[in-house]
């Protein structure tokens, strides 16, 4: 397994290995022993998957209270994948890194808590993640997506999206009590 550490601190792209032979091949996705050294939790309390066809964006989605870490796969297809540093006090305030995840490529992102995290699909998707904390409708919140402060070189200029991520708030208009502390 190949970890790379982004210009995030804790966001973190990992390689899984990939055993492939004349029939197709195989790979840990998780394992704790293994992922655990590089500060990912060894305990997940919810696994989900989403599809999507090419064109539709997710997020900038994050919970609080009870902020979710996401490790994130592409089973299939391929998307451009954004964690955004929103934790008050944070050096790295506001700032994004994109990765492109694909069933091709096998990368997974690690996205910690106290970062927002959305996705846009370049070829349809099938998307899996595991998350450190239950889903809490109350607790969820966005950032609009195209906040031009973030500065997020999206794929897509016009993405398909949901009336909530549509309507979403920029960055410094979310009062400062509903954005997580850095540590």
């Amino acid at each position: 397994m190949n970890v790379t550490p982004t210009e995030l601190p804790g966001v973190l792209v990992i390689e899984p290995r990939v055993f492939g032979e004349a029939r197709g091949w195989f790979k840990e996705t998780w394992n704790a022993a293994r992922y655990a050294p590089h500060g990912i939790p060894t305990t997940f309390v919810q696994d989900n998957v989403s599809y999507s066809i090419p064109g539709v964006l997710r997020g900038l989605h994050y919970q609080l209270p009870n902020a979710q870490g996401k490790l994130v796969s592409v089973l299939e297809g391929e998307i451009y994948d954004v964690a955004v540093d929103i934790r008050r006090g944070s050096p790295t305030f506001g700032r994004a890194v994109g990765v492109i995840l694909s069933s091709d490529n096998h990368r997974q992102l690690w996205v910690p808590e106290g970062f927002a995290h959305g996705f846009y699909v370049k070829k349809p998707a099938l998307v899996g993640y595991k998350v450190t904390a239950l889903y809490d409708p109350k607790a969820e919140r966005a950032i609009l997506w195209s906040d031009a402060d973030l500065a997020i070189e999206w794929p897509g200029h016009e993405p398909v999206l949901s009336d909530k991520d549509a309507r979403a708030p920029r960055l410094k208009d979310i009062p400062v009590d509903l954005l997580p502390r850095s540590s």
